[in-house]
């Protein structure tokens, strides 16, 4: 048996709030899961085929704070709900979707709006704006046993006790349900992978001393401070 050359990363895992860790796998996005973010950012909100990037497992940050990044000026809060599955597989159906899902968490897809835009603009892909350290600050997890599906309730994000974005889970276009059985198409989901669920308008820049709140019914707040 051959020997591990280097020493093996450490494990990426998020706190379960009734206890123990979750295990990180995956980490997959959903852009413009709102009609009226998907408005502000320029596009059509009439459904269309669901697009996803990824971030990397280590993007997820349970830090409560975000050290804002080098090589970037405009920097942006996205609030979002993360899906931990527990189960995944191919070709998934929508009826049987939630079967695969543990529990839920708050969650923030930080970007740095600046790359992120020379990006688009040159046709690139967007993992320098997306994938960067600690740019998903993310809050325990609450198991579907202790909250259900959620499928509808107010989420918001306060920054420096301002409300910047406001909406309702049940604004989605794309669904968890559906999000899980499209993902499985192209990819074999497993346990271990979190999927976010997409932000509602109002995304906007913040700086360093800025205390951003995110709250979504049955999930309680959570607070990031912008070091």
């Amino acid at each position: 048996m051959s020997e591990f050359v280097i020493p093996v990363p450490p494990t990426v895992t998020v706190p379960v709030a009734s206890g123990g860790v979750f295990p990180v796998r995956r980490v997959y996005c959903i852009g413009r899961n709102y009609a009226a973010h998907a408005v502000e950012m320029g596009h059509d909100p009439d459904r269309e085929p669901p697009f996803f990037f990824q971030k990397n497992p280590d993007d997820l940050n349970t830090s409560g704070t975000f050290p804002y990044p080098h090589q970037s000026k405009d920097v942006h809060h996205e609030a979002e709900v993360a899906v931990f599955l527990k189960s995944g597989g191919t070709d998934i159906t929508i009826e049987d979707a939630l079967d695969h899902v543990y529990g839920y968490a708050l969650s923030l897809d930080m970007t740095r709006r600046d790359l992120q835009g020379v990006a688009k603009k040159m046709g690139r892909p967007w993992e320098i704006g997306k994938a960067f350290h600690a740019s998903a600050p993310v809050g325990p997890i609450h198991t579907v046993e202790e909250v259900g599906h959620l499928d509808h309730g107010r989420i918001a994000l306060n920054v420096n006790g301002t409300l910047k974005q406001e909406g309702d889970l049940n604004q989605m276009i794309w669904k968890v349900p559906e999000m899980i059985a499209y993902l499985s198409e192209y990819y074999e989901l497993a346990a271990g992978d979190v999927i976010l669920s997409g932000t509602p308008s109002g995304v906007g820049p913040v700086q360093k001393g800025d205390e951003m709140e995110i709250s979504a019914e049955g999930l309680g707040t959570m607070t990031v401070k912008v070091t």
